[in-house]
């Protein structure tokens, strides 16, 4: 993992670095380079300065006597002030030169391959010297000026480097002031990625994408406040206003009693409220279903049609069940939802007519559905039956129809079987419904009528 600190000095650092790193690569393959050029200078001229010695001592025309060689050696070496050479005759030193400098010198002798020079039937030993003391002086100088380049030219790199980096990194500090000036609460503002380079625009996206869910949550929040505030306004103004006339004047036991008993129903009506809203915050905060064993849903069906049974007689109702299917589910919160259903379905059929309940087998999961005769949903309503507190103004009776929180309720449960909530409104018929997923290590047993 990279080390937390500055982006800019971290760059401007390896910048430098590497190249310091590569120039001094260049400068130490140049010296090398020269270094070999300078050999093979060397090599070239041991061997041309040796050819000439061997042509003083094997003259192909006559054979020479030691004056005659001595002589030629003597005019050819007195030209060559950089060269050395050293005869040997029988063990004794038949010729030798070797020329002062005044400048910086160093002699680098080398011995002729024994038995190539003969001089009068007798083998010659010979060593020969070049002077490469100013080539030493060159090659040091080269060395000093390729460090000094590698040295000023890191330094320059590095300057500018640090320039090129800090001036790349501003739209980050842009962005991050731009940032700063964004938030819930200044809904509708986003950042434009097309003003930031390439690699900066998916983190806007990001960041405009992750604005925009805070935006909704903030929305939401508000939303939230204002709907429980106003579903809490009514109990409790009735309940002031009944305890203000209940005093206002002298009242019996009774008369007492039975305003008691009407302030403990509104007070039942507002936990029932806090209950419900308690529950889609946990839901809302990802909570989920713990599932019990695979159970017949149709069995989950009728006991809530049983619980409903006095309300579906009071309106000449009947429900019909069709279908059946094994899947693990929150026993518990699947009545609870089924009976939302229901309750709705109850409270917005047309008298006498059937409530149909479908259990039908789906991708992954089962679907179940409640479906009523009577007014039709308009879509833009259809799509917002699902949220908190919805009141639908003549949406289905003409009559302004409260949903409160029972398909809220629906739709959380659904979440926490990992599923989600349909409707349909059209010829008369509404369906409301939920889909259930299998758990991933279950898949839902074939349906059974």
């Amino acid at each position: 993992m990279t080390p937390p600190g500055s982006i800019q000095a971290r760059l401007s650092r390896w910048l430098a670095l590497q190249t310091l790193v590569g120039l001094s690569i260049v400068c130490a393959g140049i010296y090398a380079a020269i270094s070999w050029s300078f050999e093979a200078k060397h090599e070239d001229e041991y061997r041309q300065h040796y050819e000439m010695v061997k042509h003083a001592i094997t003259d192909s025309n006559h054979s020479p006597t030691t004056g005659d060689v001595q002589h030629k050696l003597k005019d050819i070496f007195a030209s060559h002030p950089d060269l050395a050479v050293e005869l040997t005759l029988n063990g004794q030193t038949f010729y030798a030169h070797q020329p002062l400098t005044s400048g910086p010198s160093r002699w680098v002798w080398r011995s002729a391959p024994a038995g190539d020079l003969v001089l009068q039937g007798q083998p010659l030993q010979a060593r020969m010297a070049l002077d490469v003391g100013r080539d030493d002086v060159m090659r040091r100088r080269l060395g000093y000026v390729l460090i000094v380049t590698a040295a000023l030219g890191s330094l320059g790199v590095s300057l500018t480097g640090f320039w090129l980096v800090r001036r790349s990194l501003a739209p980050l500090k842009l962005l991050a002031a731009e940032t700063a000036e964004l938030g819930p609460d200044k809904p509708g503002r986003r950042i434009v990625a097309g003003a930031y380079a390439d690699e900066l625009q998916p983190w806007i996206h990001q960041f405009n994408a992750l604005l925009e869910r805070a935006e909704g949550a903030y929305a939401q929040l508000e939303a939230f406040n204002a709907d429980l505030a106003h579903e809490l306004r009514t109990p409790l103004s009735n309940m002031i206003a009944q305890v203000e006339v209940e005093l206002g004047r002298s009242r019996s036991v009774e008369a007492l009693r039975e305003a008691l008993g009407s302030c403990l129903e509104e007070v039942r009506r507002m936990s029932a409220i806090m209950a419900d809203m308690l529950f889609l915050s946990q839901a809302d905060r990802g909570a989920k279903a713990r599932r019990s064993a695979p159970c017949s849903l149709a069995e989950q069906v009728r006991a809530v049609a049983e619980f409903h049974e006095p309300d579906l007689d009071d309106r000449g109702l009947t429900l019909e069940l069709r279908g059946d299917a094994l899947l693990a589910v929150d026993t518990g919160l699947l009545r609870r939802a089924l009976s939302n259903l229901v309750s709705n379905a109850i409270r917005h059929a047309e008298a006498g007519s059937a409530i149909v309940v479908s259990i039908e087998q789906a991708a992954a999961g089962v679907s179940i559905s409640v479906q009523n005769r009577g007014m039709l949903i308009p879509p833009g309503t259809l799509e917002r039956i699902f949220e908190r507190f919805f009141r639908a103004d003549a949406a289905r009776t003409g009559s302004s129809q409260h949903h409160g929180l029972g398909l809220a309720i629906v739709a959380a449960i659904a979440r926490m079987h990992d599923g989600r909530t349909f409707a349909s409104s059209a010829m008369g018929l509404t369906r409301i419904g939920l889909h259930l997923a299998a758990p991933a290590a279950d898949a839902p047993s074939p349906s059974a009528r």
